[in-house]
């Protein structure tokens, strides 16, 4: 195998390094957890777990090309390689972190602690890196495609989502918008949008369905029962939006809440809050765009998809 492959190793700090690196020593941060009342030898048990996998995998892939590491806060501004393989060793979260900053480089997800984490997007262990990497770099390795939301705004800024946008105020207060889609505006007042991508459907946006399911006493069978139970496909090439708590007044409106956004379709949102507005992505709310007054922001379904080895 030409060690002219490259290879992106993704990982994360753990939580002990997290505290760390707020109360400064290990003795701080053990005096903190467990004058909390928590077990701190959890925390250490983690961190040995976690760095002992990703030595090893390290060590593994170094057989197979050239390995650079990536700690998780470095990969918004890391230009990856287009022919790279992409490795991530760690939680859910940390895949979906990544794969919205690829152009379709193949992930492998590795599960550093199967005792710990689920893992739906780590379908690996270490001691499968000797097998699946080889593969992977040859494309010889199934993947699987993962639809993307992006969203644009009048001024040229980006930002892609594995899982959902949010849209709408920064902390408890109404967000003012109008929102148009299929011919269709509205002026709303709300908490704010969410826009689900098949990958996020069974989150953050089955959250939402079963609160509208459990308010409305809908049940059996339907579109809304059907979501609530199996989501829908990573490959789908549709999103869902959702406007959080709608508020119907003498200025607002209520009926445009829910719907799909198709690959013909485009979701148009214009801000009208003064100074309160953004728009993140995945749970990450330190990278985000300001959504302020005069902004227009284009939703629609990504130019690019992201790959999972599996």
């Amino acid at each position: 195998m030409s060690l002219q492959h490259r290879i992106i190793l993704v990982t994360r700090r753990t939580r002990l390094e997290d505290l760390v690196a707020r109360l400064n020593t290990v003795e701080q941060a053990r005096f903190y957890v467990e004058h909390m009342g928590a077990d701190f030898s959890d925390y250490e048990a983690e961190q040995v777990t976690y760095r002992h996998a990703v030595e090893q995998a390290e060590a593994v892939l170094s057989r197979f090309g050239r390995v650079q590491r990536l700690e998780r806060s470095l990969v918004p501004n890391f230009l990856f390689p287009p022919d790279c393989l992409v490795v991530v060793v760690g939680q859910d979260g940390l895949v979906a972190n990544t794969l919205k900053y690829l152009n379709g480089q193949p992930v492998i997800g590795v599960n550093p602690d199967r005792t710990r984490w689920d893992g739906l997007l780590l379908p690996f262990a270490v001691s499968d890196l000797r097998l699946v990497v080889p593969e992977a770099l040859a494309r010889k390795r199934a993947t699987r495609s993962i639809t993307m939301a992006c969203v644009r705004l009048n001024d040229g800024q980006e930002l892609h989502a594995v899982n959902d946008l949010f849209i709408g105020p920064r902390s408890h207060v109404s967000a003012r918008y109008t929102i148009e889609i299929d011919g269709r505006t509205e002026s709303h007042s709300s908490s704010g949008i969410i826009v689900s991508t098949g990958l996020g459907s069974t989150g953050w946006f089955r959250s939402l369905v079963t609160g509208a399911i459990g308010m409305t006493g809908l049940t059996g069978s339907g579109e809304l029962a059907a979501l609530q139970q199996t989501g829908f496909a990573w490959e789908s090439k549709f999103l869902y939006f959702t406007v959080r708590e709608p508020f119907p007044s003498r200025n607002s409106q209520a009926t445009l809440v829910f719907g799909r956004v198709g690959t013909a379709d485009v979701l148009r949102l214009t801000s009208q809050m003064p100074d309160y507005g953004v728009i993140f992505s995945d749970g990450v709310e330190h990278d985000y765009l300001a959504f302020n007054s005069g902004a227009i922001a284009d939703v629609k379904l990504a130019a690019r998809e992201g790959m999972l080895v599996i």
